[in-house]
């Protein structure tokens, strides 16, 4: 069995947040820009329209990319872009890509497109903020605005105490940098955020979107993954709130009666990926009935065989939605 955590899973943590919280975000991490918001018209997620702008594979250590549509306060401009990314590892390439991001999005709409990074990589001398090439007196390029993790690593008591349900993403992400893949270490973090999740008074949508965030960024092997899931439970039973879902719950049970009857970690595994897999789809059928009404076989076949980056897909794109059909194109 090794001692190492497993890889820590950046992407749709962030991705889950950004879209539950996207004011907040702003507010946290570009706080002079988000006062230039009107927050009074719901903000639009385009990330359907921003899949289909041929962007190529996904670029090294992007972990979210968002295009999220506003209004201003000032009322100059009826409408503006926002382009989101949260990039986890170094990349040389990255200013040069905001440009042509940048570019691509404005010649598809025609309107002023926002540029944003959000470095959460591990390197503190790395702070890329433009692009530019000029020549025989012209000049091409951009300059974008980027906000950085590790400026927070000094601010714990800070972080702790905020109000902003970033304060604890981010905490989350440093703390599982910091541990180096340690399971001690990782676990004693991934269960002191847990226990914050219920200081700050929080709806319960928040606090399980928020715990789906701890538990999925801050991987942990079985062994300490199942002390982690007792855990929980028994915090459950004292808060009277149900973090897990039945199918969640029951796959659980399922996965470590197959691990303690084979001898085997991976049944346990097994069960806890099958669970989330499987609530995670029954969510988003619940949801597509509420719009669409009842579903046929075929497509609910489609989603009991989806892995969970189908499902995610499918749940950003059902926010703008006008048929059960644009969902899954």
């Amino acid at each position: 069995m090794s001692n190492f955590a497993p890889p820590a899973r950046y992407d749709l943590p962030w991705k889950n947040a950004l879209t539950h919280a996207f004011r907040d975000f702003m507010t946290f991490f570009f706080a002079d820009l988000a006062g230039q918001i009107d927050w009074s018209k719901r903000p639009r997620f385009r990330d359907k329209e921003l899949a289909g702008i041929n962007f190529g594979d996904a670029p090294h250590g992007v972990v979210a990319d968002k295009l999220v549509e506003v209004s201003l306060r000032n009322g100059g401009v009826q409408w503006v872009l926002i382009h989101i990314e949260v990039q986890a590892q170094h990349d040389a390439a990255l200013a040069r890509r905001v440009l042509d991001y940048n570019y691509r999005i404005f010649k598809e709409y025609g309107q002023p497109v926002a540029s944003l990074v959000l470095l959460a990589d591990d390197d503190p001398r790395w702070r890329p903020q433009a692009f530019h090439n000029k020549v025989l007196g012209t000049v091409m390029g951009i300059s974008f605005v980027t906000a950085k993790l590790l400026d927070y690593v000094g601010r714990t008591d800070t972080l702790l105490a905020s109000h902003n349900p970033f304060a604890l993403v981010t905490l989350a992400h440093l703390r599982t940098q910091q541990a180096h893949r340690d399971p001690d270490e990782l676990y004693a973090a991934k269960w002191q955020l847990t226990k914050l999740l219920y200081q700050h008074g929080w709806r319960k949508q928040r606090i399980i979107m928020l715990f789906n965030v701890i538990n999925w960024m801050m991987a942990l092997p079985v062994p300490y993954q199942r002390r982690y899931w007792q855990a929980v439970v028994q915090m459950e039973k004292e808060r009277n709130m149900k973090l897990l879902n039945p199918l969640e719950q029951m796959f659980l049970d399922d996965g470590l009666k197959k691990g303690l009857k084979q001898g085997l970690v991976r049944g346990l595994e097994e069960g806890l990926e099958r669970g989330r897999r499987e609530g995670a789809a029954l969510l988003l059928e619940r949801q597509l009935v509420q719009r669409f009404g009842p579903l046929s076989q075929t497509t609910r076949k489609k989603l009991s065989m989806a892995s969970m980056e189908q499902i995610g897909a499918w749940s950003d794109a059902l926010a703008e939605a006008q048929s059960l059909k644009q969902v899954f194109v």
